[in-house]
């Protein structure tokens, strides 16, 4: 172990406060004056060092970084708490449980309402875009929360009226200044430090009642000198009274200069040895604590890091990054030259315009009167001893150059370069010179990735480990409200108001093309109500989507046309299945008759024909006997002809494609050769007698 006895004080104090003595002068060697400056800029607070001129009488400072400093934070504010949450939490996929996800969301921002978060972030956003480095302390209060309630008394007869009153711990989010943050030289991050440290004055009497309280030690405290490079504003006239030097240290120390500083309050029979569970850590070279001391050297507390995730209480973000360094460039750093450059072409028109303007006079001093005081006023009596044209003369020192106004509004566009920073006022002419839609559209969308660039930075490095290490500390103090299980948070930031502006004009460009009947329509509407800045935006949403939602009464009353319509097709199928049917059955009809009007026609000429044989001779007997074999042969027809209907009706049920009109019954090759030689037998006779 390195043996830090003749480099640094032995004890505690002294060893933190050796380390954060040699990180403020790194920080005022290379920083301080820069930060400073910055600061009057923005403030607008004139200072003889930001002359360029020694002849420069005037003290105007351009508002052009003003301007950019308060629109990019505005931009970042309202993308972050333009909806109102500004987070969200994640669960794993195993829990199936989504209640404790939406009571530990609304518990959070009804805490984070209470203790003003919204207030604490912003204001480490001004001074990221001011110095470069947002940082904040997270600080750990024992509150009174005190509610108006009632209480039955006398059995309940009567009612007491009073305040309910509840301690619990609240977690605030205490902005730093960069004067009163020290940090270990060669780290990038607060977590890859040795140490971190906030150095500030604060109240003699907050730390009299921490004391009274058991939360720091109970010492002598008297009230610390001033020191003008921890004062949050250098121009102001110091106060001396009553305020305490308070130095806090986050980060690791020696492990036996920790120990000796434990023994000091150890009672008596106890060990050191006994608080270290594990025997390893008694070799370990450094543990990490939280300390505070008082004046550069009263330790008032002093303890092992007592946070159940062992992290620092301290974020800290870069407006943008700088590679391989802690402090970020800011704002005022981008437009820092332009800004120069605007405020000296600014300084010398005012002093040229007060030569110009004001009335000077060449006077022979010989011939005025004894004791005459020259002054140039209206209605002023100036007496000569001579002609008053000869003595005096008035002249001037010409007239200043129109060019300056030219050359003063192209620097303030180079500040708006430089920065990124805009305002609709010189929006057209600022963004790339040009009024047209495409020449805006085309800077917009330029200046939006600087922000959107912007934004994702502070939601990465300062806005989710915010809420992470809050809501690991209510659930380490106030586990009551707070379940104990691993959440995931993530940022529901939205896009700043000029890049919701720039999309709400496209969406309405878009909206014109499109059909009101299109299913898009209404999606692209809701779009553009999400993206307004209104306050019954939320309303507007909810009822364009009951809109959309069909409503029961015509539901029904479609599925109700829906069903007529069916069963009239319906309907219609049945009428021509039947006209078909009657058709199909008047075809047969037609069939049958035309077989039955060709039988008879063929009786009768048999008839006619037996008519004409004489009785009793050989052709008659012949005929007789032809005649009944061809009664037979009928009487089969007949037979043959009723079952090849009944087959023919069967099929027709069956199938009516098989069905034609005028088909003729089927016969059997044996009825159809018979039919066919009895008809044959038949003419044959009717010839014989024919001859005969």
């Amino acid at each position: 172990m390195q043996d830090y006895e003749g480099l640094y004080k032995t004890d505690a104090a002294g060893w933190i406060i050796s380390k954060c003595d040699q990180w403020r002068d790194h920080y005022e060697s290379n920083y301080a004056e820069q930060f400073d400056e910055y600061y009057r800029l923005w403030r607008g607070i004139w200072d003889q060092r930001d002359s360029y001129r020694q002849s420069e009488r005037s003290r105007i400072i351009s508002p052009a970084l003003q301007q950019a400093v308060e629109s990019s934070v505005a931009e970042i504010e309202e993308a972050t708490f333009g909806r109102g949450s500004f987070f969200d939490i994640k669960d794993d996929l195993q829990d199936q449980e989504r209640q404790d996800i939406t009571f530990l969301r609304k518990q959070l921002t009804e805490d984070f309402a209470r203790t003003k978060v919204r207030k604490g972030v912003a204001e480490a956003l001004i001074n990221s875009a001011v110095f470069g480095t947002g940082i904040a302390e997270l600080v750990i209060e024992e509150i009174k929360e005190m509610a108006p309630a009632t209480r039955p008394v006398m059995d309940g007869a009567m009612t007491a009226v009073g305040v309910e009153t509840r301690e619990r711990f609240v977690v605030r989010v205490k902005p730093v200044m960069p004067q009163n943050f020290l940090i270990d030289p060669v780290a990038t991050s607060i977590e890859d430090a040795l140490g971190v440290a906030v150095d500030e004055f604060v109240p003699k009497h907050q730390v009299e009642m921490l004391i009274n309280s058991g939360v720091y030690r109970d010492v002598l405290l008297e009230n610390a000198p001033s020191d003008m490079d921890l004062e949050p504003d250098q121009d102001l006239a110091l106060y001396d009274d009553d305020k305490v030097r308070i130095t806090k240290y986050y980060g690791l120390i020696p492990r036996h200069i920790f120990d000796e500083a434990m023994e000091e309050e150890l009672e008596e029979g106890e060990d050191i040895a006994d608080l270290i569970e594990d025997d390893e850590d008694k070799d370990k070279g450094y543990v990490e604590v939280v300390a505070v001391i008082a004046n550069g050297g009263q330790l008032l507390k002093i303890e092992e890091n007592p946070y159940m995730m062992q992290d620092r209480p301290v974020i800290a973000f870069p407006w943008d990054v700088v590679p391989s360094r802690f402090w970020g460039r800011g704002v005022c750093e981008k437009g820092y030259n332009s800004q120069k450059a605007l405020d000296t072409e600014l300084r010398a028109r005012v002093d040229a315009l007060a030569l110009t303007i004001h009335p000077m006079l060449a006077v022979d001093a010989s011939r005025l009167p004894r004791g005459a005081k020259m002054e140039i006023r209206p209605g002023k009596t100036i007496l000569t001893n001579g002609n008053p044209s000869e003595i005096l003369q008035p002249f001037n020192f010409g007239q200043v150059g129109q060019i300056t106004f030219a050359q003063s509004a192209q620097l303030q566009n180079m500040v708006q370069q430089a920065t990124g920073a805009i305002d609709s006022a010189g929006m057209q002419g600022a963004v790339n010179g040009e009024a047209t839609a495409a020449g805006i559209s085309m800077g917009l969308g330029a200046i939006i990735k600087r922000h959107k660039r912007t934004l994702i930075n502070f939601q990465e490095s300062f806005l989710i480990p915010m809420v992470e290490k809050s809501a690991w500390r209510y659930m380490q103090f106030a586990p009551e409200l707070y379940p104990v299980q691993d959440y995931k948070f993530v940022a529901s930031s939205s896009l700043g108001i000029i890049a919701r502006e720039y999309e709400v004009t496209q969406l309405v460009q878009l909206l014109q093309t499109m059909d009101k009947q299109s299913p898009m329509y209404p999606m692209l509407l809701e779009a553009i109500i999400d993206h307004m800045n209104i306050s019954n935006r939320e309303e507007l949403i909810a009822v364009l989507k009951k809109s959309q939602e069909p409503n029961p009464e015509a539901q029904q009353q479609a599925q109700q046309q829906a069903q007529l319509q069916s069963a009239q097709l319906q309907a219609q199928i049945e009428a021509f299945n039947g006209q078909a049917a009657e058709s199909k059955a008047r075809a047969q009809k037609y069939t049958a008759e035309t077989q039955v009007v060709d039988y008879e026609a063929q009786t009768d000429r048999i008839k006619a024909l037996s008519l004409n044989l004489d009785p009793g001779s050989e052709d008659d007997k012949e005929f007789q006997k032809r005649a009944k074999v061809a009664e037979l042969m009928i009487a089969e027809q007949k037979a043959g002809m009723t079952a090849s209907q009944g087959v023919t009706n069967a099929n027709n049920n069956r199938s009516a494609e098989n069905t034609r009109p005028n088909q003729q019954p089927v016969r059997s090759p044996e009825q159809a050769n018979g039919q066919a030689g009895g008809l044959d037998q038949l003419e044959s006779l009717s010839g014989q007698n024919n001859i005969q």
